[in-house]
């Protein structure tokens, strides 16, 4: 009995202990105010200010272009956004994408099989791959962007080309919307500017067009050169055709054609640079009118079609003369084995993601402007962020995939690219065409 007191007098203080202990919890918190509206919250930008509770956002941070999100499956099973601008929003979220030096936009064409757009591609419809990998689209734009064009003009043709191609020339404007901006330069034996970037529907670009017809180049005749139509008749150093007169010591046959120039690649260069410095937001396009041959030229190919590869800029053209006959056209293009290739246009076309039209008849090529800018125009853009080293100057291949659409369609894009080496905000913005 005493020692179960003594059990329950030492009890007693241990339940006082924990009635203490109990006491000292504190109580749950109190109900807080209203939390404000979510909707009118942001990425990036917190509330606004109707809700009492807005945030000064981050001078560091680049603005966001107004676009409409949008699910895009992957192939993993999970959703990733895509940002597809609204409409008459494209050349913000151009300029958005390129505000960081690792941003890559792809622009790209799609045809059928009986060579139409393909119009209404959604971003799960496309795949975009860069050295084999799999990249994840950011941006996707099914919009159309005004152009940022130098027309350049062959001159360096024979004289039955350039009457076609100057009977056609009075087409070009119509082949431009009033947004488009046109410089036009013109080659024979070195380039020529005709005049600088106006909107493509001023008289000043009129008068261009006007300016850039040439007289073309007369073809070398039988007789003109060395060889036996340019000889006498000579036995033993005695003209005996008293209807020809004598040229002594030339009786032997002499081949010596002048090597004619025509500097292509230079001419090419020149609107190169002409457009690297134009407005982001604009689609940058060369646009040839050549049979495309070439000779005589200072820059060297690989130098400029690096130049075009890393501002993407595009070349496009209408091939006339026999360059613009189907057949000739296709060999020029196929480039089979131990063949010349007097045509290098589709060269430059294929490497940038351009488009070339072959024409021989004077309605055919006229026609051929309105198109080949049609299509510049109608292109697919996609941006995502490269996980390559950007600064190492190497070259990154480029695969476009459309899914759903059948076997039978022919994707036009560039197959690579290199990185820019600058910022590309430090470009202006888009403005008005000069008039």
């Amino acid at each position: 009995m005493l020692a179960l007191a003594l059990v329950g007098v030492q009890a007693q203080p241990q339940a006082g202990q924990n009635e203490s202990a109990q006491q000292s919890i504190p109580d749950a918190p109190k109900p807080q105010p209203a939390l404000p509206n979510l909707r009118s919250v942001a990425p990036g930008r917190g509330t606004d200010s109707s809700s009492g509770d807005t945030q000064t956002p981050d001078a560091s941070v680049a603005p966001v272009a107004p676009v409409a999100a949008q699910t895009q499956p992957t192939q993993s099973g999970g959703a990733s956004d895509v940002y597809v601008p609204l409409p008459g929003q494209a050349g913000e979220a151009i300029k958005t994408l390129r505000v960081n030096v690792d941003a890559v936009d792809v622009s790209f064409t799609v045809k059928d099989s009986k060579n139409r757009l393909v119009p209404g591609l959604e971003p799960r419809d496309v795949q975009v791959y860069e050295n084999g990998l799999l990249q994840h689209i950011q941006v996707f734009i099914n919009q159309s962007r005004p152009l940022s064009v130098v027309f350049v003009v062959d001159q360096s043709m024979n004289q039955e080309d350039m009457d076609r191609v100057n009977a056609s020339l009075g087409a070009v404007q119509d082949a431009f919307s009033k947004y488009d901006e046109v410089a036009v330069l013109a080659y024979n034996k070195s380039p020529k500017l005709i005049t600088d970037f106006t909107g493509a529907q001023s008289p000043r670009l009129a008068q261009a067009v006007e300016r850039a017809k040439g007289a073309g180049r007369e073809e070398l005749l039988a007789g003109s050169l060395g060889g036996p139509m340019a000889q006498t008749t000579v036995v033993n150093d005695q003209n005996f055709d008293p209807n020809t007169a004598a040229v002594r010591g030339h009786s032997s046959m002499q081949l010596n054609p002048p090597r004619e120039v025509h500097p292509l690649d230079d001419a090419i260069l020149a609107a190169a640079n002409m457009l690297r410095n134009r407005p982001i937001d604009y689609r940058r396009v060369i646009y040839v009118i050549s049979n495309g041959n070439e000779y005589g030229s200072q820059a060297k190919r690989a130098q400029v079609l690096k130049i075009l590869q890393t501002d993407n800029i595009e070349v496009d053209g209408t091939l006339v003369g026999t360059s613009g006959v189907p057949v000739l056209g296709l060999l020029d293009r196929v480039h089979l084995p131990f063949m010349m290739r007097d045509n290098v246009l589709p060269v430059y076309a294929h490497q940038t993601g351009g488009n070339l039209d072959s024409e021989f008849r004077i309605a055919s090529i006229e026609k051929s402007f309105a198109r080949v800018a049609e299509e510049a125009r109608a292109k697919y853009t996609v941006g995502y962020t490269t996980h390559e080293p950007f600064l190492d100057g190497k070259y990154r291949k480029l695969e476009i995939k459309v899914l759903h659409y059948g076997p039978d369609l022919t994707i036009i894009s560039p197959p690579g690219y290199y990185p820019r080496p600058r910022d590309m905000t430090t470009r202006p913005s888009a403005a008005a065409p000069a008039q």
